[in-house]
Parts: structure tokens; C-alpha cells; sequence
């Protein structure tokens, strides 16, 4: 549950601190463009196009946060072309293997898609990030194999979310310096 309230949080802030800064920064350049375009027709042009730039980073976090609150790729292509698409996107190179990538609970998918991008955020070291996800019984087992770069801030939040499904998550200190993260979610309750 804290772990919850610390997701919640989080996207507060970056909301404020993103995409409500940026569109407060957007309506004040607004009000300064209308009043340079009668004596510095230039200066407003430049204005505006800085602004043009300003609005598509905006967009581009707005989906960002949009992606980590329920992301559409789970829906579009499965879990393996979700996975594949968060590596992608945060310019990791990274291996995922997902055998049957049958349809799995929306909860499920979603569980095994967070603890993928919190990897990908903190596991961006030389070694390439990977995530091997297989149906083991009634039971969907997933490890995440990353360097041991960053710490592990968000580990009690998915621990929390994989323990409200049912499940146990792990973690392991590899030889070669890396972490593993493993996980076992129940298919049925």
C-alpha cells in the first residue's frame, strides 16, 4: 500500500513538475508573442517556434506519464511487443524472451511491463538489459538480468504490487556485478 501511495506520488510530481511547468512557461511566452508581434515581428517568429518545440516535449512526456499509468502497447501487440517497444524507447540495448506470450490478466501484464521500465530506467550500464518472461504450471514466472548501476528505489513498490497479486519477487546480486530479479505470479486465484 505505501508503495502505491509512492507511485502516486511520484506522478504528482511529475506532473507538476513537467507538464504543468512547461504549459505555465507556454501561456506566459503566449502573452509575450502577442505583444512583440506588432514591433518586433522577428523576435515573435522565434518566439513561436521555440514554443512549437516546447509543445511536442510536452506531448512527448504527457504520453510518457500516459504509458506508465496503463500503457497501450500491452493492448496493441502483447507483452513481447510491449517489452521490445519500452527498450526501444529508452534507448537500452536489451534481449526479451517471452515464450507463448499468450494473453495474460491485464494486472499481470502490467506487473511484468513496470518491473521492465523500472530495469530499463536503472539498468542502463554496458551490459544490455534483459528479461525472460515463461509459463510455468498455473504460475507466470519473469527474471530481469541488469547491471548493478543504479539503486534499487523502486523495488518495494513492485514487490508490493507483485505480493497484491499473489506473487513473490526476488533479488540476487549477480557475479559479474549485475542484479536478478525474479518473480512467480499465480495465472488463477
Amino acid at each position: 500500500m505505501l508503495a502505491a501511495d509512492a507511485d502516486r506520488q511520484r506522478l504528482e510530481r511529475d506532473l507538476h513538475e513537467g507538464a504543468q511547468q512547461q504549459l505555465v512557461a507556454l501561456a506566459v511566452n503566449i502573452q509575450l508573442a502577442e505583444s512583440l508581434l506588432d514591433t518586433d515581428s522577428a523576435a515573435a517568429k522565434a518566439l513561436l517556434e521555440e514554443m512549437g518545440r516546447d509543445v511536442r516535449q510536452a506531448l512527448h512526456e504527457a504520453a510518457q506519464l500516459a504509458q506508465r499509468i496503463y500503457p497501450p502497447p500491452l493492448e496493441l501487440g502483447g507483452l513481447a511487443a510491449a517489452l521490445r517497444s519500452a527498450a526501444v524507447s529508452a534507448g537500452v540495448s536489451a534481449s526479451v524472451e517471452v515464450s507463448g506470450d499468450s494473453s495474460y490478466p491485464p494486472q499481470i501484464a502490467h506487473t511484468i511491463y513496470s518491473c521492465w521500465l523500472e530495469a530499463l530506467e536503472r539498468g542502463a550500464g554496458e551490459t544490455p538489459v534483459s528479461i525472460t518472461v515463461q509459463e510455468e504450471g498455473e504460475a507466470l514466472t519473469f527474471e530481469v538480468v541488469r547491471d548493478a548501476a543504479q539503486p534499487d528505489a523502486g523495488l518495494d513498490r513492485l514487490r508490493d504490487r507483485v505480493e497484491a497479486l499473489g506473487g513473490r519477487l526476488t533479488m540476487r546480486s549477480e557475479p559479474d556485478g549485475g542484479v536478478r530479479v525474479s518473480c512467480s505470479l499465480p495465472l488463477s486465484r
